[in-house]
């Protein structure tokens, strides 16, 4: 049964889909249309859309070449990022509400593989030195 998981903002967002623990193959690469990213492998069922004005362009000139960062790299910082903004989508009356609109479903018991970990990393370093946040211990950067 294929999950779906969204996070919708005014002018970004991410979209996961998820139904397996298996991993993408070197060949899903994401696609770049404009502003929008997109990987997604209908075989496993996961996917990810990223739609920010400005993200697509970020992402081609400062993301880190993919098998720079391990997996498990990625994981670490993804679950710290995400339980932050977590929190913070869970109090807008404290943070602002127009950056964490809704939550991120996003669980360590499974495995995204790597091309939707590095998407979401990637996304979240952006995010956070784009709207000059923290989530967390780790800083973001690139």
């Amino acid at each position: 049964m294929k999950q779906y998981f969204f996070i919708i903002f005014s002018v970004l967002g991410i979209t996961i889909s998820c139904n397996s623990t298996k991993n993408f193959s070197s060949n899903d690469k994401p696609k770049l249309e404009n502003d929008t990213i997109r990987i997604a492998n209908d075989k496993i069922e996961y996917e990810v859309t990223i739609i920010d004005v400005g993200y697509s362009s970020w992402f081609n000139s400062n993301a880190k070449p993919r098998n720079y960062y391990s997996q498990s790299y990625l994981e670490t910082r993804n679950r710290a990022w995400i339980l932050e903004w977590n929190r913070r989508a869970s109090l807008p009356m404290q943070y602002n509400s127009n950056l964490y609109e809704m939550q991120i479903n996003y669980s360590s018991n499974i495995d995204y593989g790597y091309e939707v970990n590095y998407m979401i990393y990637n996304y979240l370093v952006y995010f956070q030195l784009r709207n000059n946040q923290k989530l967390g211990s780790f800083t973001a950067r690139i």
